[in-house]
């Protein structure tokens, strides 16, 4: 989640397009500005949307990526690109199966300046995967090449299998790759043109065997080497848990898990994000369990209708005796929890009220929504909601917002089975220094799915007295939509939306 892949030290605001979302001025203090997700150098964060479900050539679930470069006046839709393996530069050719785009993440992998684009191909050869890379440059993202392929039924970069990060401290950033029943594999940077890698392979096996649900890097313990943090379960699917190791100058350590009150396994979940939400100079660990109904939901605070969990850092190690969780249930949180609403299906931290402290964005794409008279009438058309952090954690009760495309100035209009929210994203696209939000949903218009942006237009207002004061939120003209109609791409089962780069 790289430079922290979604976890960001820098202060950015975000008003989404609902009534109470604002910009605020930035906490003093906060770290200087960052631009991520900048392929071509110009200072504004581009946005990489996946559809590995699309239609390539006539063939089903070859796989594309949807790219739309960021300007002063946010994304442009008329540099829009669409990368496929059969996309010039591009190795390899689109097969059916091949699920080009299953996992995306970004980062500088050749050293020369620019952010790259790291693409899983999770279905390449029957199953066994494949890793590439799209070049960034001055004119954008062109070529690729090959970094890693997996072996029979790996799925080597299949969704949550695939992050980069500087794990050896030695300035170089590393591809991280999580093979099931295995552990994970740490390839050394920095890489060439080729895809050839300069640095030494680590493989780093499980105690027992796992399944990697989501993977994210930070530095946990702040001693400056970036640390790997995974979802997993074990054995049993119905258990949910959080591992992680440690980087340090010598590569990876163990695997490790994270602890509950009683010693036994904190339950977790199948997303994460890692990032410092209070700010004392540790990155923590958010995690999204989305999905209940199982067994261990009785060891899981708050897992009815999905739940998203802080588990704060420190210098000795994640604290899972200090975890707070939270639901539709809690205090100030928008919604009512029901079973299958997905509540933490992803998660993204960003400094959406600009209070200086990341606060998660996350995915609601099973909400059933529907007018006062007929509620719950609009099956699965998914929200997006904001939860405040602050010092204390996930403390915000009464500060957390939402968004459905019913919201005013929300193009479209919420249907059944859109799962809006399947998947969400921040950067920076127009470079003012407030985020904005991107979110996808898979089941618009009968699975062919859709994306929408979110631009910040708050203003950075202060009281006399010093006193944030709520500024200018979304109008109608601060969000737009984009499909297969802007990409050119065919639009029949491809689930664009599925996947950001993260």
């Amino acid at each position: 989640m790289r430079v922290q892949r979604r976890g960001w030290r820098t202060a950015l605001a975000v008003a989404l397009a609902l009534g109470g979302a604002v910009a605020l001025p930035t906490a003093a203090g906060a770290a200087p500005h960052q631009v991520r997700d900048d392929f071509n150098g110009d200072g504004y964060a581009d946005l990489a949307v996946g559809a590995p479900d699309g239609t390539v050539a006539g063939r089903a679930k070859a796989g594309f990526v949807g790219v739309l470069y960021g300007s002063p006046s946010g994304l442009k839709t008329s540099t829009k690109r669409v990368f496929s393996q059969n996309t010039a530069g591009v190795p390899g050719c689109s097969e059916a199966g091949d699920r080009f785009g299953s996992a995306l993440t970004t980062g500088d992998l050749d050293r020369d300046g620019y952010t790259d684009l790291v693409v899983g191909v999770g279905g390449e050869n029957a199953g066994s995967g494949l890793v590439q890379v799209l070049w960034g440059g001055p004119r954008g993202l062109s070529g690729g090449a090959s970094l890693a392929s997996g072996r029979a039924h790996d799925a080597l970069g299949s969704k949550g299998h695939l992050a980069v990060g500087d794990v050896d401290g030695d300035g170089s950033l590393d591809l991280l790759t999580a093979v099931d029943q295995y552990g994970l594999v740490a390839t050394g940077g920095p890489f060439t043109r080729s895809g050839s890698a300069r640095g030494e392979r680590q493989v780093v096996k499980d105690r027992y065997p796992s399944t990697v649900l989501d993977l994210d890097v930070g530095d946990l313990n702040g001693d400056g080497i970036t640390d790997v943090v995974a979802a997993q379960t074990g054995e049993n699917f119905d258990s949910r848990r959080t591992a992680y190791w440690w980087g340090t100058k010598d590569g990876l350590t163990d695997w490790t898990l994270v602890w509950d009150i009683d010693g036994a396994t904190l339950q977790g979940g199948e997303n994460l994000a890692v990032g410092d939400v209070n700010r004392d100079g540790y990155a923590d660990i958010v995690v999204g369990r989305a999905v209940d109904g199982y067994a261990s939901d009785y060891d899981a605070y708050r897992a009815k209708g999905g739940r998203v969990t802080w588990i704060p850092g420190t210098a000795g190690a994640p604290d899972g005796v200090a975890e707070q969780a939270v639901n539709q249930d809690s205090p100030g949180v928008p919604g009512t929890a029901e079973k299958g609403d997905r509540f933490g299906t992803d998660v993204q931290l960003a400094d959406v009220n600009g209070d200086g402290y990341l606060d998660v964005v996350t995915g609601v794409p099973g909400e059933d929504l529907g007018p006062a008279t007929a509620p719950n009438s609009v099956k699965d058309a998914g929200s997006v909601v904001v939860l405040s952090g602050g010092a204390g954690g996930l403390t915000g009760v009464g500060s957390h917002q939402v968004v459905t495309q019913d919201s005013p100035g929300v193009p479209g209009a919420s249907e059944k089975g859109d799962a809006f929210g399947g998947a969400v994203h921040a950067g920076d696209a127009n470079g003012d220094g407030l985020a904005d939000v991107s979110v996808g949903a898979p089941g618009e218009n009968a699975s062919a799915g859709s994306v929408w942006s979110f631009r910040s237009k708050g203003e950075h207002v202060v009281s006399p007295g010093g006193v944030p004061i709520p500024a200018t939120i979304l109008g109608p003209n601060g969000t737009f939509t984009f499909g297969h109609t802007l990409l050119g791409t065919t639009a029949a089962k491809a689930r664009l939306g599925s996947g950001f780069a993260n």
